[in-house]
């Protein structure tokens, strides 16, 4: 990428694959001391910065749901327990309905509310804008905030589509900014451990990947599609269903463990056709898919299956991931995020058997930084995980993954999926 600058950065440029932090005029540079993935025990109750010696990142958030409560809390957290030369502020937070924007802004410590994204994007105080609104805003709001020069981190999906992904990666890329987008279960310690036994080629050739993302909340044929809280059963916002909300997860964790995907076969199928429009009040066709199962071949020559529904009673968020290589292989459930499962073939015959790791000790990933051995983390510590990693990278000049860039992979293989059930054939997922 070209040098870029512009108007609250104007020292920041972006070159090849990371960032140049030069200096502000508006406030200070950013800096902050090496951030490692697995924390050392050592330097579990060292002393850090001070709120007093910190650098100030205001933060713009835009929407006020699910994610938005996910993303205060991380940007709340985050300085209590990373050492950071700076520390997010909640500056601002934006959403169409005033009465409730107040009493959000009021819980979370927002200091001043936005009902027009616009004007939000335009304040002159704002440095990072956080977009945790449904999938239909995001190019639009993503790409103002690039030509803003606005760092950004965006809610997953990417996007609706791989198109509109892709103009959202040229216009970060062209601005130069520092952007993110919210996959957060690599921040999962446990699955941050799996990465680095891959990494160091404890399982040897991978043979196999299976995922699956499992819930039941949709099941109700009375239950509505539209409007605030059910967005995601409308296609016309959402994009797709279980395929870019759950099946995004998976396929951005398989690409994160296991490498690109090279082809892939997939089959959906829509329940309920019809719903009441929670907006119309009428009756109308459902658009998204409620369940989707799909074989994959990755380009390192491994197999997958992957498997997301909404109609699976009696599992309201089932997230499980088994990878089998030459050696050993892991699993990973959301019920029990903060253990992994182990078996290693090349332990003693009359031994051997699937082990369960406590991922709780300092040396684990992240691990460091929280309580003491054995006492374990949640979902939430996954998010202030992205954040600290991403103001760590913008600090350093180098991107914090998955970047849009990354996240368009993610996107191109949600595409190739509907586009095999469609056409019912294997179809090859383009590089991105």
């Amino acid at each position: 990428m070209a040098a870029v600058q512009y108007n609250r950065f104007s020292g920041f440029s972006c070159a090849g694959a990371g960032y140049n932090l030069a200096a502000v005029p508006r406030r200070p540079s950013f800096r902050s001391p090496a951030f490692a993935l697995a924390c050392p025990a050592s330097n579990r109750f060292s002393i850090g910065h001070t709120a007093t010696t910190m650098k100030k990142l205001n933060i713009g958030l835009i929407g006020y749901g699910f994610m938005g409560r996910a993303h205060s809390n991380a940007f709340r957290k985050v300085s209590n327990f990373f050492d950071l030369e700076f520390q997010p502020v909640l500056k601002a937070v934006c959403a169409r309905d005033a009465q409730k924007l107040k009493a959000f802004a009021s819980r979370w410590g927002y200091e001043s509310c936005e009902t027009d994204w616009r004007k939000l994007l335009a304040r002159e105080d704002i440095d990072l804008v956080d977009i945790a609104c449904p999938n239909d805003m995001h190019k639009e709001i993503a790409i103002a905030a690039a030509k803003a020069g606005k760092m950004i981190l965006c809610e997953k999906p990417l996007s609706m589509n791989g198109p509109e992904g892709l103009k959202m990666v040229q216009a970060v890329e062209k601005a130069g900014v520092p952007n993110m987008v919210w996959y957060n279960y690599r921040r999962v310690p446990a699955v941050a451990l799996a990465r680095q036994l891959i990494d160091e080629g404890r399982l040897g050739r991978i043979f196999h990947y299976r995922a699956k993302f499992l819930q039941d909340w949709t099941i109700s044929k009375d239950l509505p599609q539209g409007g605030a809280g059910l967005w995601r059963l409308d296609v016309k916002v959402a994009g797709s269903g279980v395929t870019g909300d759950l099946l995004a997860h998976c396929i951005d964790t398989a690409i994160w463990l296991n490498g690109e995907f090279e082809t892939v076969n997939a089959m959906t199928e829509t329940f309920i056709k019809e719903r009441k429009h929670n907006l119309t009040g009428k009756v109308e066709k459902v658009g998204i898919d409620d369940a989707c199962a799909f074989l994959a071949r990755f380009r390192n020559g491994s197999l997958a299956t992957f498997e997301s529904t909404r109609y699976a009673r009696g599992h309201k968020a089932l997230y499980t991931f088994e990878i089998n290589g030459e050696h050993a292989s892991i699993l990973w459930d959301l019920h029990d995020l903060h253990r992994l499962q182990y078996f290693e073939h090349r332990d003693e015959g009359r031994l051997r058997g699937w082990r369960t790791i406590h991922v709780t000790d300092g040396d684990h990933p992240y691990m460091g930084k929280w309580w003491v051995p054995g006492l374990q983390i949640g979902y939430e510590h996954s998010f202030v995980h992205q954040v600290a990693d991403f103001l760590d990278g913008v600090a350093k000049g180098k991107p914090a993954s998955p970047t849009f860039r990354d996240a368009l992979q993610t996107q191109f293989v949600c595409d190739a999926v509907l586009k095999s059930a469609r056409t019912q054939k294997w179809e090859k997922v383009p590089s991105p």
